[in-house]
């Protein structure tokens, strides 16, 4: 499978063959499976409500079981109370969800073929910026007609100039070929590889 490699100014720039991997069959069964596991993953899991024994105030019973007319109660931390305690509230746990690393490997392989078969796939020359200006990164994107997209560019490694220039902009995500998920990939509305990239995901 061939693609178009496309410059900084929009301009076609030749040709380049896509890795094997973006010629993938599809499980959207394993696609669901990596994608929930990665973000239940992502939960840190401190959630926390107060039981009736850990709420404040008083273990008196407020009133004598029998004779006043009023609903017999031993405690005022009842969870039929206001301030009381809470039934079956959450506590902190762990939503850690094992995902073989062949199967994260294989759902990548995956998104990745999906988006290149639904053409949301873009290949650029190169992605070098000159400086830390968020200008330039935009600019790039205005050209490949990007710019109102949510777009995950790939790169090797992620420079200085173009982590400054690029984290303020809120549809971007920059990301090296080594750290490339499944999610990152179904996220992106438009995937652009810088063509040195490519080699990576071989």
């Amino acid at each position: 499978m061939e693609t178009t490699v496309l410059n900084t100014k929009g301009k076609e720039a030749g040709k380049v063959a896509l890795p094997p991997v973006f010629e993938t069959k599809i499980s959207s069964a394993l696609l669901h499976e990596v994608v929930t596991g990665y973000l239940a993953n992502q939960r840190s899991g401190t959630h926390s409500t107060k039981t009736r024994a850990e709420v404040s105030g008083s273990g008196r019973k407020p009133w004598r079981q029998k004779g006043t007319g009023n609903a017999r109660v031993g405690s005022i931390r009842s969870p039929l109370w206001r301030k009381g305690g809470i039934t079956f509230g959450p506590k902190p746990r762990s939503y850690y969800q094992n995902i073989p690393q062949q199967k994260k490997r294989n759902a990548l392989h995956m998104a990745l073929a999906s988006k290149a078969s639904e053409g949301g796939l873009v290949v650029i020359e190169d992605f070098k910026i000159e400086g830390p200006k968020t200008k330039m990164v935009a600019d790039i994107l205005d050209n490949l007609n990007l710019g109102e997209e949510t777009v995950l560019l790939v790169v090797n490694k992620i420079e200085e100039n173009l982590k400054k220039a690029s984290r303020n902009i809120e549809n971007l995500f920059v990301s090296e070929t080594n750290n490339l998920n499944a999610y990152e990939v179904l996220w992106a509305k438009k995937v652009m590889f810088a063509k040195s990239a490519l080699d990576g995901i071989k």
